[in-house]
């Protein structure tokens, strides 16, 4: 009890103490002051491009894509029931999502930097007291919300159909597959926004986004299949494969879930490379977020 009264009292008596103590309480109120106004300013953006998306149109022309080829998925494969029906049809959603969520999601988010400034309302925005990152940040948020709301409306028009014809036995399958289209949807956002902060123009970022497209969807699944055949490779190099491409993240993902026999081709070569679902997430989470940090980190450079 003597050294601490001690050591209060030479902190009452001591000027420098007391000015370090003080100014220590003002640091810690100044940073939670400045993440209050970074959040602040994220969300500001984040609903102004909410409702600029929503204003045109993109939230309905989404959701009636994923609602229509959804439909027609459970129409055509109708003729299969029971359990195993569910499961042919999520296995055929997945197919199709691997198509139509990369490609929704890039030609939502191809201009989110590159087409504001060409427009001229990025000059507005920069001179204004907000910050370049927190513009990206609540831009990728704003378009997330749209794309990941017509994926669940869409594709959750497809689960109700799926409910009413083969009942809840395998329910479980569809709301995995429905989250993983959402961060497989969220990926490609993150990856179109690094590309227009990248492009100096609109043309430039589209033709980008439409080669990452083409990349990510058609060509390296099949190099990687050509890799697998001609070569005896070891199971981390087929995780590498694997995590380097979020496409096929998301379809291993899926269709690992519902057996090797559900997914076949480069589902079924990759079932016993040890990538366990969190694994597997965990990929899809860091293709979300790391897109977005570098293009936080680039947009700085970018001259208006």
């Amino acid at each position: 009890m003597t050294d601490t009264s001690a050591a209060e009292s030479t902190v009452e008596d001591d000027p420098l103490a007391q000015h370090a103590a003080q100014h220590a309480a003002h640091d810690g109120r100044s940073r939670g002051a400045d993440r209050r106004r970074v959040v602040r300013h994220v969300r500001a953006v984040a609903a102004t491009e909410y409702r600029l998306a929503v204003r045109g149109r993109w939230a309905l022309a989404l959701t009636g894509l994923f609602t229509l080829f959804g439909a027609m998925i459970v129409t055509f494969s109708g003729s299969t029931v029971g359990p195993d029906g569910t499961e042919r049809i999520v296995a055929s959603l997945t197919s199709l999502a691997t198509y139509l969520v990369p490609l929704a999601a890039l030609a939502l988010g191809y201009d989110a930097i590159v087409g504001r400034e060409a427009e001229g309302w990025l000059a507005v925005v920069f001179s204004l007291p907000i910050r370049r990152g927190e513009f990206v940040a609540g831009t990728y948020l704003g378009r997330l919300v749209v794309l990941a709301g017509a994926t669940v409306l869409g594709f959750g028009f497809t689960g109700f159909l799926l409910v009413r014809e083969f009942g809840v036995a395998r329910w479980g399958a569809f709301v995995t597959f429905l989250v993983a289209a959402v961060a497989v949807g969220a990926a490609f956002l993150a990856i179109a926004v690094l590309l227009s902060t990248v492009a100096r123009e609109k043309t430039h970022a589209l033709g980008l986004s439409l080669l990452v497209w083409v990349w990510f969807v058609l060509v390296h699944d099949l190099l990687a299949l050509g890799v697998i055949a001609a070569f005896t490779l070891p199971d981390t190099v087929l995780s590498v494969l694997v995590v380097a491409n979020p496409a096929s993240v998301f379809r291993v993902l899926v269709l690992s879930g519902l057996g090797t026999a559900a997914g076949g081709g480069f589902t079924a070569v990759l079932a016993d490379t040890g990538l366990s679902a969190a694994i597997l997430a965990a990929a899809l989470l860091a293709w979300c977020v790391a897109p977005v940090v570098l293009a936080v980190r680039l947009v700085d450079r970018r001259r208006l």
